[in-house]
């Protein structure tokens, strides 16, 4: 009876010692994910140089900021913070606007947002695609600019922004991610990627943020 009580013990201490081994190096593996897997320490290097930064605003088009952002006033207030910093400050600003599936037609509803428009100089990308890289020469812009750095904002962002951030950084793009200038239809959905999978790929900050980043350089 006292050896069946004492294997017994010995067992459980063995399965909950391995239980305990296990989910510490499951937290070993998702932290070494986290910091290298994705790239260059983007969660600890919050550092970019403003000579080689560029804002990438994204289908801020009037029907799909009046249809799928959830603020849709909250959100264009925060972009248009993030224009003014980035005008300000000499960088570089490029806007990217859907004319695929419902917008392949001119509407007033594809036109750009009328609280966010583009000044002269700044150039307008068109694309047909979620991602500005499958369907424009955005790339070769980019170099020709010298720019290794998106500030990027846009609507939805689970569709443009996800789809930008994974097709840059693949293209070794160092990203900023402005998370309140960006918006979804669904809240939980915008919390997960910008509190869960965009910071493994990118700097996530918000307009006031970035802001004080721009200005300190």
């Amino acid at each position: 009876m006292v050896n069946y009580w004492l294997n017994g013990y010995l067992y459980r201490g063995q399965y909950w010692y391995k239980k305990l081994l296990g989910a510490l190096v499951s937290r070993v593996m998702l932290l070494w994910d986290y910091l290298f897997v994705g790239g260059y320490l983007v969660s600890i290097d919050k550092q970019f140089d403003i000579q080689r930064a560029a804002v990438l605003i994204m289908d801020f088009q009037e029907d799909i900021v009046g249809t799928v952002a959830r603020n849709p006033g909250k959100v264009v207030d925060r972009a248009s913070s993030v224009l003014s910093s980035a005008r300000v400050n000499g960088i570089p600003v490029i806007y990217v606007v859907h004319h695929g599936g419902r917008f392949a037609e001119a509407s007033p509803g594809r036109d750009i947002h009328h609280d966010l428009l583009p000044t002269p100089d700044e150039p307008v990308l068109i694309k047909t695609k979620t991602s500005p890289f499958s369907t424009t020469g955005i790339d070769v812009l980019l170099r020709q600019l010298r720019v290794d750095t998106l500030i990027l904002l846009g609507v939805a962002t689970s569709g443009c922004v996800l789809s930008t951030v994974r097709w840059a950084f693949d293209l070794e793009y160092k990203l900023i991610v402005v998370e309140d200038a960006c918006d979804d239809a669904d809240e939980q959905v915008h919390a997960l990627l910008t509190q869960k999978i965009y910071p493994r790929q990118s700097n996530v900050v918000t307009a006031d943020e970035l802001h004080r980043m721009i200005t300190r350089k």
